[in-house]
């Protein structure tokens, strides 16, 4: 588990993003449009954005999964 977790959110785009690791990273497509993950070059979860946050709601959550190496 991360120690800190660093957390944007820009209404204007209506876009998320999780970091839990300040390394160097890639976004790498998820099994869910929205949702991209972020991974280091050895392939591991190092965070993850979400596009069109607002349109997920406590009776339509987002769900996907991350998948590290």
């Amino acid at each position: 588990m991360a120690e800190k977790v660093k957390v944007w959110f820009d209404a204007e785009a209506d876009f998320l993003e999780v970091r839990f690791s300040g390394v160097a990273g890639y976004e790498k497509e998820t099994n869910h449009d929205a949702v991209m993950e972020r991974v280091d070059a050895q392939g591991h979860v190092v965070g993850f954005s979400i596009m069109g946050v607002s349109q997920f709601r406590k009776e339509n959550p987002l769900e996907a999964d991350l998948v590290s190496a």
